[in-house]
């Protein structure tokens, strides 16, 4: 892997944009007048929110003046954590006076990230960059070609299954697609595919690997929603494979308009069984180590901490075994340094989420969205489509963790009156926000990979526009959309397995 790949890995596992720490994707760049306008715009919101939160206001007013700032600071490009820390003691600030602030700055940090589950982050973080600075990356994805490049869109279901397996190891669906745009849009180009179809599998090849463990963005929301980081992260199983299979169907069936014909007797001719089990030598960290995190936690054998720690250290000795001869001391040193940073990064984030989350309590604004929402007289079912909605509006603008931090401390009363899950709507909120990444018209993969297309050892003489690459995410956005319709109306698919674990324990 390039070491651009690994801090695009880096960037986004610590919930920075890109490298550059805002949460919020880049715009399309207009002229210098639209640029100056949205900035004082901006500025103006910035100053008049923080203004409010010091009149005479109720307290829900001073919490909506709050997330206003906090949505402002993000735009202004603010690190995340920072832009939820600032807005949450200047809130209660306002509400309590000075002295809940310095008891809050005395306590808060501390007790926030001391928590024995959270030991789970650096493992699984130094478990994922260790197996990208070891180099599976075209690994996985030859093997993924030798085996199913029989399939009519072989090349595309290929880079679809590759996919899944390099984002559930390494956490990052930014990163996946870096790495998967540069070896497979070529290789799907010079086949004859439709750049539609090679440009779509590459978008939706990360979307699974959030979901399959270890997942950092799980283990994320199991901070910032008090669960169990174990059972959450089973209950991304489900969902995970659903994806991956829904993703592969779809790709199949727009290879009959979009792909080349496939002689399928010649593709057998061509691929051995025995350049197809050669291939799998090459990639068996990755099965081996989902499989000890998934059988560890589910037979009870290992804590969520105790399962990461193993994989850390499996990961460990492949690294050495693979790089070994080629500086494995420099890609552990590497991968150690950049773990610390990502882990301070996470950390950081979630005391601004405690923070965030305080102040929401103090100003009623929690409790206010549920008898909204009671009010209303929404079931399950309709509350779930409802929020499919706003979290499909703010992946237009926002990244996964920016929408996780500003829903989740508001809906955990509602979704307890509504006797919702708090472990399938884990699974269901990193889905939504896996979607943020690709939605147009700012997600950020489509920046990157249309970036990444203007290359013309990428593009292959073909003139790939970003209107072309919005065209890919839209082809297959349908297809996402059903596949949340389906976890909503069959909430069994993600509940099943933590609950089979559960009752075996």
């Amino acid at each position: 892997m390039s070491a651009d790949t690994a801090d695009a890995t880096v960037d986004t596992v610590a919930g920075n944009h890109a490298g550059d720490g805002t949460g919020l994707t880049d715009p399309p760049k207009g002229s210098g007048r639209s640029s100056w306008v949205i900035f004082a715009i901006t500025m103006t919101m910035l100053v008049g929110s923080t203004v409010a939160m010091f009149l005479p206001l109720v307290p829900e007013a001073i919490g909506i003046a709050a997330i206003v700032l906090m949505l402002c600071l993000i735009f202004l490009r603010l690190p995340v954590a920072l832009a939820m820390i600032v807005p949450a003691f200047l809130g209660m600030y306002a509400l309590r006076g000075e002295l809940l602030v310095e008891s809050m700055f005395r306590t808060l940090p501390y007790g926030q990230v001391t928590e024995w589950t959270l030991s789970v982050v650096p493992m699984f973080i130094l478990m994922g960059l260790l197996l990208w600075r070891a180099g599976l990356t075209e690994s996985l994805y030859s093997a993924g070609r030798k085996w199913l490049g029989w399939m009519p869109g072989g090349l595309a279901v290929g880079t679809n299954i590759a996919g899944a397996g390099l984002a559930s190891v390494s956490g990052s669906s930014v990163g996946t697609a870096y790495a998967l745009a540069r070896i497979g849009i070529p290789e799907m180009l010079k086949a004859g595919y439709d750049k539609r179809l090679a440009i779509g599998a590459v978008i939706v090849a990360g979307l699974p690997g959030q979901l399959i463990p270890p997942s950092i963005m799980l283990v994320i929301y199991a901070g910032i929603a008090e669960v169990p980081i174990g059972p959450q992260l089973l209950a991304g199983i489900g969902p995970g494979i659903l994806v991956a299979v829904l993703f592969t169907v779809m790709i199949v069936i727009f290879a009959k308009r979009w792909a080349p014909a496939v002689d399928l007797e010649q593709e057998a001719e061509q691929v051995t069984w025995g350049d197809r089990f050669g291939s799998l030598v090459k990639i068996w960290p990755v099965p081996l180590l989902v499989m000890v995190i998934v059988w560890g936690m589910f037979s009870g054998t290992f804590t969520a901490t105790e399962a990461g720690a193993a994989a850390a250290v499996v990961s460990l000795l492949i690294t050495f075994i693979w790089k070994w001869g080629n500086g494995p001391f420099r890609a552990i040193a590497d991968a150690s340094v950049a773990t610390i940073s990502s882990v301070g990064a996470i950390f950081f984030m979630l005391i601004g989420v405690e923070a965030l989350s305080r102040m929401f309590t103090l100003t009623g604004i929690s409790t206010g969205f549920a008898e909204l929402v009671e009010s209303m007289d929404l079931n399950r079912v309709s509350f779930l489509l409802m929020m499919m909605v706003v979290y499909i509006v703010l992946g237009t603008f926002m990244e996964p963790l920016p929408m996780m931090v500003l829903t989740i401390p508001i809906l955990m009363p509602t979704l307890e009156s509504l006797e919702i899950s708090l472990l399938w709507y884990g699974a269901f909120a990193v889905l939504m926000g896996e979607l943020a990444v690709v939605t147009p018209p700012v997600g950020i993969l489509a920046f990157i990979i249309h970036q990444i297309t203007k290359e013309p050892e990428v593009n292959q003489g073909q003139n790939i526009r970003l209107n072309d690459v919005f065209n890919a995410c839209w082809w297959f956005m349908p297809m996402a959309i059903l596949v949340t319709v389906i976890l909503i109306f069959f909430p069994e698919i993600s509940t099943w397995i933590p609950d089979m674990a559960s009752s075996n324990q």
